[in-house]
């Protein structure tokens, strides 16, 4: 019940970075709480967002002393930061991808909208599968996002048409 409590307690801050260093520091601050036992349960750098990190700490200073000592980092800001003003910079996550090796879909976006492919390799932690077009003389990999294809049919069906 106790640890509850403390959830409900804590608050966002945002820390200055140096632009392009944010992963970097944000790796450091993980190991920084890890060794010091720091009462600090996220750190987040939203996509697109260049200069600033923010720590979901239990106190301010429990913040800055993950901080303190980090390269790359310039310092947390005074104010806390209120969850809904980070809300809309964080992307829904998909709802599971049935996307697997030799998959026959259809390109739903870019360039080559409505050309079919074949999967060749899924990478679920990038979110990209890399397919070859069906109808090209040269098999040539492309890489896409997952969200830019459609399943059509799994290898070994039949095309119901």
């Amino acid at each position: 019940m106790a640890e509850e409590v403390q959830e409900t307690q804590a608050a966002i801050f945002a820390l200055r970075t140096t632009a392009n260093r944010e992963d970097q520091v944000m790796d450091f601050i993980t190991s920084n709480v890890k060794k010091k036992k720091i009462h600090v349960y996220s750190v987040i750098h939203p996509h697109g967002m260049r200069g600033y990190i923010f720590i979901e700490a239990s106190t301010k200073s429990d913040a800055e002393q993950a901080a303190t000592g980090i390269p790359y980092a310039r310092g947390i800001l005074q104010k806390e930061v209120n969850i809904k003003e980070l809300e809309s910079m964080f992307e829904q996550a998909p709802a599971e991808m049935n996307i697997q090796k030799n998959d026959i879909a259809e390109i739903i976006s870019g360039t080559l909208k409505r050309e079919q492919c074949k999967v060749q390799r899924v990478d679920l932690v990038k979110g990209e599968v890399v397919v070859v077009l069906l109808d090209a003389a040269v098999p040539i990999p492309i890489t896409l996002k997952m969200d830019a294809i459609r399943v059509i049919r799994r290898e070994g069906e039949e095309e119901s048409k």
